[in-house]
């Protein structure tokens, strides 16, 4: 029973609003409208499987042809739309601490409860991991062949570019990946959701090391929430994706967290997992000895020895541990070179090479495109190097500097590799979002996920050069970017208090 005079529950007696920490009815309701939505329009408009159990040969199977796939597309951009709107909503609210962490994340709670039992969203990358999952059940080394060698549905729903490929993924993805397929046999949808569950132990880890490596790092638990678990591209891209980053980007901030609380050796421990699932992981490793060093005596050099040393020897005995386990070796080492078979100017290396052979070939007849895009992304590639080995020296002195150039390096890393895909900043904005954050940069973070979002289509293939629409989508992003401060940027109407550049209402 509430008191009378305030409204709150007596102390020790909280609500379940009060539990929830009060979050914002109507947003709440408006982002899962709109996830609600995408979930129906998923198994027409959606990375569907060839063979769908579920709407098969019933006379709902028109939602997977023609004019019933084309409007299933609609509904899961007339969802993805109502959820940026109410993640802006939301933003606004964290902004001027109306809503705090407690809220956010039972808002994102609420919005991905449809999102945990779709086919996956804007990419076909989960019928990729079931495949080489079941490759070792069948005999096969995935770091040998792709699904092709085997048949079979997991096969006949990797997309046709990936067939023939090997598995790019390290070792404990692969351990994980076999272990789903054992348990769902050949259930393709079942696949999808344990694959999806599995992976969102990633997204527990990332919540429950927050509120702490926040606070370390400078930022508002509230605001990192709203960036990093809130956001269109976690809750749509991510995890109605199903993409193995999730991992990733928990396994990340904890070795963060663990190495500023001194605990050094497990820090080290924890980012050789996350390598064993990708190896980009792997590039916190120098900054987290950095850590190391600076709580030692000494000179420079020595101090990096002595934290190097047993850094190198604990990645050695988790790395070989996990490697051991599959029993293929480092086979995999070679096909991180997989992903470089797309090209798309997503990635900045790719795109100077791109832009640079349509200036020269609007003079030139009959150029080498793929030349000048190999000789790109050598220069972006060097570039990367020296950015790497610059972050690494200024974070010398350890500390919050370090786990901060640490993910500023692994963005750079995101974007300068060869090949760029949307999920791939998620390695660096899990630990950036922690950091503090101005409300103009906010509205960079918002028109950037909302890009990342439209760059690929619900079904998997790539909008990269369907130009009118991605203006349009760019109109758009742009539009909500600018709505976070000014709750009516197109109207001449009284919009309310607008946001201020530092969060506070009624001082724009």
């Amino acid at each position: 029973m509430s008191d009378p005079r305030t409204g709150t529950a007596p102390s020790g007696r909280q609500g379940l609003g009060d539990r929830l920490g009060r979050p914002p009815r109507r947003t709440l309701l408006l982002g899962l409208a709109g996830t609600l939505l995408m979930f129906l329009g998923a198994p027409g408009g959606g990375g569907i499987p060839m063979r769908d159990p579920l709407l098969g040969d019933s006379w709902l199977s028109f939602w997977r042809y023609g004019h019933g796939q084309m409007l299933a597309s609609l509904v899961i951009y007339t969802g993805l739309a109502l959820m940026v709107w109410a993640w802006v909503r939301l933003g606004r609210d964290v902004l001027a601490r109306r809503t705090g962490g407690r809220a956010v994340l039972t808002v994102s709670g609420a919005w991905v409860l449809p999102m945990l039992v779709t086919p996956p969203l804007f990419t076909r990358d989960p019928y990729s991991y079931l495949a080489q999952g079941a490759l070792p059940l069948a005999g096969f080394d995935p770091y040998v062949h792709g699904p092709d060698v085997m048949g079979g549905a997991f096969t006949d729903n990797v997309h046709f570019f990936w067939q023939d490929t090997p598995a790019p993924y390290g070792p404990l993805f692969i351990l994980l990946a076999q272990g789903i397929v054992l348990l769902v046999g050949q259930h393709v949808l079942l696949g999808v959701i344990a694959m999806r569950i599995a992976l969102l132990s990633g997204v527990a880890l990332l919540v429950a090391v927050l509120p702490a490596l926040t606070r370390r790092l400078g930022g508002r638990p509230a605001v990192a929430l709203w960036i990093a678990v809130a956001n269109p591209v976690m809750i749509v891209h991510m995890v109605g994706g199903v993409h193995n980053d999730l991992l990733v980007v928990g396994l990340l901030p904890l070795a963060a967290l663990l190495a500023l609380r001194d605990r050094h050796l497990a820090a080290v421990a924890v980012a050789s997992l996350a390598m064993a699932v990708k190896a980009s992981a792997g590039l916190i490793l120098p900054f987290l000895v950095l850590v190391w060093a600076a709580r030692r005596t000494g000179g420079f050099w020595s101090r990096l020895l002595r934290a190097g040393v047993p850094s190198v020897a604990v990645f050695l005995a988790v790395f070989g541990a996990c490697t051991w386990v599959t029993g293929f070796g480092l086979g995999w080492l070679p096909a991180l070179s997989a992903p470089s078979m797309i090209v798309n100017w997503l990635s900045w290396s790719t795109g100077a090479g791109q832009a640079a052979a349509g200036l020269l070939g609007m003079v030139v007849d009959d150029l080498n495109e793929q030349a000048f895009v190999d000789v790109s992304r050598a220069i972006g590639g060097g570039v990367l190097a020296l950015v790497i080995v610059a972050l690494w020296w200024r974070a010398r002195e350890g500390g919050t500097v370090a786990v901060r150039n640490a993910a500023i390096a692994m963005a750079f890393a995101a974007v300068l590799s060869p090949t760029t895909l949307p999920w791939y900043l998620s390695w660096g904005f899990c630990i950036l979002a922690m950091t503090a954050w101005s409300a103009r940069g906010l509205q960079w973070v918002i028109a950037g996920s909302i890009w990342l979002m439209i760059v690929y289509f619900p079904n998997g293939e790539t909008a990269l050069y369907a130009w009118p629409y991605l203006l349009l989508c760019a109109a758009a992003a742009a539009l909500a970017a600018v709505s976070l401060l000014r709750p009516d940027p197109l109207g001449p109407g009284r919009p309310g208090a607008p946001v201020g550049r530092d969060g506070v209402p009624g001082r724009g």
